[in-house]
């Protein structure tokens, strides 16, 4: 596959909200969801600063809260599309601003790996669009992180990360300093 280029991507942000990384979990686990959230923030900021577009999806906000309100705040011009089903392909709307964008690259981050993000990777695949999943931008609890990510690697959705994603969406060296170093995007929460 060719590197991923920011100028066809569009940010894919699916549920990422409070019920799934808030204090409902287990110490370690919460850890694990608060830094996929971290890596989806700063991620969110580099396709700002980059034009990326983002959808944003909420799977019932009235239990599972609004948008990590960091990144909601990043795409005022794009507020957050209820999903009522866990792949966001069942959702019209959302596909039409997935569409609408004029991208032909889906960049997936949220919660959680094995079921709303999974189920979307594929859905999206299986409408024609590259796909990619960062990986350490999404979370379940326990094993199900891995078994998802196994499920759409075995789909044909691409796996990426963070890092990875980031310099191959500024390619050069002066542009990943411009970018990545940028105080707007903010210091990334691992080392570049």
């Amino acid at each position: 596959m060719p590197l991923v280029d920011h100028a066809d991507s569009v940010l894919v942000v699916v549920d990422a909200q409070e019920g799934f990384y808030g204090d409902g979990l287990p110490g370690r686990e919460s850890d694990a969801a608060r830094e996929a959230l971290a890596r989806m923030t700063w991620l969110a900021r580099v396709a700002r600063r980059l034009g990326v577009p983002a959808v944003l999806t909420e799977e019932d906000p009235d239990r599972n809260g609004v948008t990590f309100a960091p990144i909601a705040r990043l795409f005022p011009e794009a507020p957050a599309l209820v999903k009522p089903t866990f792949g966001l392909t069942g959702t019209p709307d959302i596909v039409a601003r997935i569409e609408g964008t004029g991208r032909g690259t889906a960049v997936l981050v949220g919660f959680e790996t094995d079921v709303c993000v999974a189920q979307s990777a594929i859905g999206l695949r299986e409408g024609g669009m590259r796909v990619v999943v960062v990986e350490d931008a999404v979370f379940s609890p326990g094993e199900m992180h891995a078994r998802g990510l196994a499920r759409m690697a075995a789909e044909g959705v691409e796996l990426n990360h963070c890092k990875g994603l980031a310099y191959e969406w500024t390619r050069t060296l002066g542009e990943a300093r411009t970018v990545l170093h940028d105080p707007g995007v903010g210091e990334a929460p691992f080392r570049l």
